[in-house]
């Protein structure tokens, strides 16, 4: 028996580690090419590096890179700030509330979340030019809530599920309206839930790249992806600035689900159990 589970760790362990290896690989490889020198990502393209440099990073600096990372914060974190709080009201209605049409809504959001981008861009870009929001972030930011609003609600909607009908009816029976009910009761219940649709929200508005190309088109508008993809000059591919922009734009990520791992763990496995 020892000798068997002593096998079984040790061909665990093995798989993990091929896991972590094949994971970890392509954020060693982004930032060891970061740190070399335009000459060197082509005369040595290997995994290691001769003479470290952070002239990549200077660059990127100097051009402007953290407007565009101030750029993506503010549109990304409005987003997630708005898709939570409108999330939150149109899980609770959907789920804790009767009323008719209700499962239409629900599929319409689906559809919402669902439809691609490439289907709308083009109407998008008409409404933001006509409403004169084009070229703006707060423009930008509407824009996100599009796909942003429906993922938070479709989400918490399983938050909600979980949570027994029983807590909200005795806090209705104690004297609280519905709204005190929901912030005094469900939502610090589902706080985990909040956390995890945040991260995954801020994530989205975060990458995007198709409507921050198509409506934003001065530098000072734009956004991280769309800043990155500018180093690329015709066939010249300015590797290094590429790389060292792509570990920046990382670093905000990484640090948000390394500080919210459990919450979107416990968060995703309780919503996928009744979502």
């Amino acid at each position: 028996m020892r000798r068997s589970t002593l096998l079984e760790r040790s061909v665990r362990y093995a798989c993990l580690a091929t896991l972590a290896v094949f994971i970890l690989f392509p954020v060693y490889y982004m930032i060891v090419t970061s740190l070399k020198s335009q000459r060197e990502v082509f005369r040595n393209p290997g995994l290691w590096i001769s003479e470290p440099t952070l002239a990549n990073y200077a660059e990127l600096v100097r051009s402007g890179f953290p407007r565009s990372l101030l750029n993506s914060f503010v549109v990304a974190g409005g987003a997630t700030v708005v898709s939570l709080v409108v999330g939150v009201l149109a899980a609770y209605s959907l789920v804790c509330l009767r009323y008719r049409l209700r499962g239409t809504i629900r599929n319409a959001l689906i559809l919402a979340y669902l439809t691609p981008s490439a289907l709308l861009f083009i109407p998008m870009a008409i409404i933001m030019s006509n409403l004169r929001q084009a070229d703006t972030l707060h423009g930008l930011m509407l824009v996100y809530l599009s796909f942003t609003t429906p993922l938070a609600t479709w989400l918490l909607m399983g938050f909600f599920s979980s949570l027994p009908p029983e807590l909200e009816e005795q806090a209705r029976v104690d004297g609280a309206t519905r709204i005190q009910a929901l912030y005094l009761v469900l939502i610090p219940l589902v706080r985990p839930g909040l956390v995890a649709v945040g991260i995954i929200t801020f994530t989205s508005g975060w990458n995007e790249f198709l409507y921050a190309l198509v409506l934003n088109l001065s530098p000072e508008a734009y956004t991280v992806p769309i800043a990155i993809s500018h180093l690329i000059s015709g066939d010249v591919y300015r590797w290094g600035e590429i790389m060292a922009g792509s570990v920046i734009a990382s670093v905000p990520i990484m640090v948000l689900y390394y500080l919210g791992q459990r919450s979107v763990v416990d968060g995703l496995s309780t919503g996928a159990v009744k979502g």
